[in-house]
């Protein structure tokens, strides 16, 4: 059978921090214990299909500048086998346990509903022949909702019922392959879900379609048995301008007034994070406090432009703080650590896939050592802990008892002499974070 990377090794080795070979694991090596689980536990990481098999490195601006030889085919359906193929080569080879796809780039939109459904169908019968053959297993599946010119004015929330019917319908099939590939979670990114203007928008409604829209998505998860995890992908804007699924806040609350907050977590994404105005840590923590963190997309915007250019991660100290989120949460349970980036419009060789995810695990590692060390050591959680001592007996814990009253307090206050100013310590909470890395 034809092989699409040839000169890559049947499995990349890890070498250690010492080696200088840019096909070797330098911090990533998966059978390490980390506490109680291996590095591969902890993290469970996915490869993007979209973006390494699907990307064309076309840009506003430019042609595409990726040419795959999985894309040399005949026919889309002989071009959707050939990156099917290919796909699982990369995530052996890579080491990688699981992948995650949107059903079009799997299979080939047809010319009529039924027809997209049958490539589906088809397609996903080679990929559960792979999964078998390789043991790589499905993070997650999703639809997409954004990328047909019948989803201009969006999908669930789109002014035309006939819409919303064909997104409920592509969504059933993606909720089905899910299943049949055993997939463990199932992404709603809104894409488009959004609007541009007030002018022509009932947002109430909208924001009703959509509710309406989730709720039938779980009672079709039980019709058929489906017991994977339902995730929602908060992301700010582009392409939609107002876009309903801003942040990590903006979802719980949505799900909070419609009665879904049992039914789905979060799918959080560095790059749209840091796009709301948030970062990444941020949105990460808002969701585990929540009890919402279900998965994460790692990977990381450019802090000059104001777009999703879904880069991989080189800074370890994003990767530790987040990482840190996720230790103390105790993990992330069918979650994963899936890398929705893709390497720059420049970097257009195949083998620089390899260089990119190689590059991304290595800064997830080192993350995930820093994050175990500095909890197991306590430096920061007893930092926060003494900053909020004040609150756990006296007059702190008679406020947080409701004991108090805005008039007693005024009357505490009258008595006390002023506060004293306590330093944060920023500086060197950020120097105790570095040593570690």
């Amino acid at each position: 059978m034809k092989t699409f990377f040839p000169n890559i090794p049947e499995k990349l080795p890890f070498e250690g921090p010492g080696s200088k070979n840019p096909l070797a694991y330098k911090y990533y090596n998966p059978t390490q214990m980390v506490g109680e689980k291996t590095m591969a536990e902890h993290m469970r990481f996915a490869v993007a299909y979209w973006h390494t098999f699907r990307a064309s490195g076309q840009d506003p601006f430019g042609a595409p500048t990726f040419v795959r030889p999985w894309v040399k085919a005949d026919s889309p359906m002989e071009q959707a086998e050939y990156t099917v193929r290919a796909a699982f080569e990369f995530a052996q080879k890579l080491g990688v346990s699981f992948y995650c796809f949107h059903d079009r780039d799997l299979a080939p939109e047809g010319e009529t509903f039924a027809e997209s459904c049958a490539n589906l169908e088809k397609m996903v019968e080679k990929a559960k022949q792979l999964q078998q053959d390789t043991g790589i297993k499905l993070l997650w599946g999703t639809a997409n909702l954004f990328g047909h010119p019948r989803y201009a004015h969006v999908a669930a929330t789109n002014p035309d019922a006939h819409i919303f019917a064909h997104a409920a319908a592509q969504v059933k099939h993606a909720i089905a392959a899910t299943k049949e590939l055993g997939g463990v979670n199932y992404v709603f990114w809104g894409g488009r879900e959004g609007y541009e203007t007030l002018l022509n928008t009932d947002m109430k409604r909208e924001q009703e379609q959509m509710a309406r829209f989730f709720h039938m998505a779980v009672d079709y998860a039980k019709q058929i048995g489906f017991d994977g995890q339902f995730l929602i992908e908060p992301k700010p804007k582009e392409p939609t301008k107002h876009q309903y699924d801003f942040d990590a806040a903006t979802i719980l609350e949505f799900l909070r007034a419609y009665d879904l907050f049992d039914h789905f977590k979060l799918n959080i994404e560095a790059n749209h994070a840091t796009l709301a105005g948030h970062s990444f840590e941020h949105d990460l923590t808002v969701a585990s406090i929540n009890g919402k963190l279900g998965s994460i997309d790692a990977n990381v915007g450019d802090p000059l432009l104001g777009w999703d250019t879904d880069q991989f991660p080189t800074d370890p100290a994003m990767c530790a703080l987040a990482m840190l989120v996720v230790l103390k949460q105790g993990g992330l349970g069918k979650g994963g650590l899936n890398f929705d980036a893709k390497p720059r419009r420049g970097s257009f060789d195949e083998i620089d896939l390899f260089y990119a995810h190689i590059s991304g695990m290595d800064t997830f590692a080192r993350g995930l050592l820093a994050a175990h060390q500095i909890i197991e050591d306590g430096v920061l959680d007893n930092f926060i802990k003494e900053r909020y001592a004040s609150y756990t007996d006296g007059i702190g814990k008679q406020i947080m008892g409701g004991q108090e009253t805005f008039e007693s307090l005024e009357q505490y206050v009258l008595q006390e002499d002023d506060p004293a100013f306590k330093s944060g310590r920023q500086e060197m909470l950020e120097s105790i974070l570095h040593s570690y890395l």
